[in-house]
């Protein structure tokens, strides 16, 4: 898990960078560097072990192919994550004159961010690439999975955690060329998205015994 958030983070940092190059988005960038913090902060302190030989089984070709491109779609999806939720925030205050005044603080914050459709834009840019590449990941793994375990899907719970976030994502793209669903009931939709990522990636792997779960994590 150190190795996969690492690479995850540097290609969410890299999706940034293409994504935030216009002036108008340099203040998004402190949004997008706290969580890749945490995660480094985390991965280094708790989920680093020393390497070793994975199981025969599992020593594939398709390891690095699975891994890395799981890892980029993943990367962006957090820059995707990153724009709804603030989204949210910023048609939220928008729409609640009380807001600034009970918290100015919050409101200030809110205040230097692009406006809400350009936040939006890039919620929605961000997501569909990264949607077809996570998409190609789960195949990918499913391929791996038919070489190592004779099968290609056995409802692991990883591969169904992963599902539901690519029907999650799905339904957001949806959602969002959709009259009625645009905007904040789409943006709603993808923070669902996102945080099931974040719930596969953690709970799933150190919590719940499966063939995915890495709970000897030291």
């Amino acid at each position: 898990m150190y190795e996969f958030i690492n690479l995850t983070c540097f290609c969410g940092l890299v999706a940034a960078g293409v994504v935030l190059r216009r002036q108008q988005f340099r203040a998004l960038w402190v949004f997008v560097l706290i969580p890749v913090l945490i995660l480094l902060a985390v991965s280094g302190k708790w989920l680093y072990t020393e390497a070793a030989p994975v199981m025969p089984a599992l020593q594939s070709y398709w390891l690095p192919i699975h891994v890395s491109v799981v890892s980029l779609s993943s990367g962006v999806f957090l820059v995707a994550g990153v724009a709804s939720i603030l989204f949210l925030l910023k048609s939220s205050t928008l729409g609640d004159t009380r807001t600034e005044v009970e918290n100015r603080y919050l409101a200030g914050i809110v205040s230097r961010l692009p406006d809400a459709q350009s936040l939006d834009r890039v919620a929605y840019r961000a997501t569909i690439f990264a949607f077809p590449v996570f998409g190609f990941g789960v195949i990918f793994g499913a391929i791996w999975a038919e070489e190592a375990w004779g099968r290609f899907w056995g409802w692991d719970p990883k591969e169904t955690i992963s599902f539901i976030a690519w029907v999650a994502y799905a339904a957001y793209l949806h959602a969002r060329s959709t009259a009625g669903w645009r905007d904040r009931k789409a943006a709603w939709i993808n923070v669902v998205g996102f945080v099931t990522m974040v719930f596969n990636l953690f709970f799933i792997n150190l919590v719940i015994a499966g063939l995915h779960s890495y709970a000897g994590v030291g």
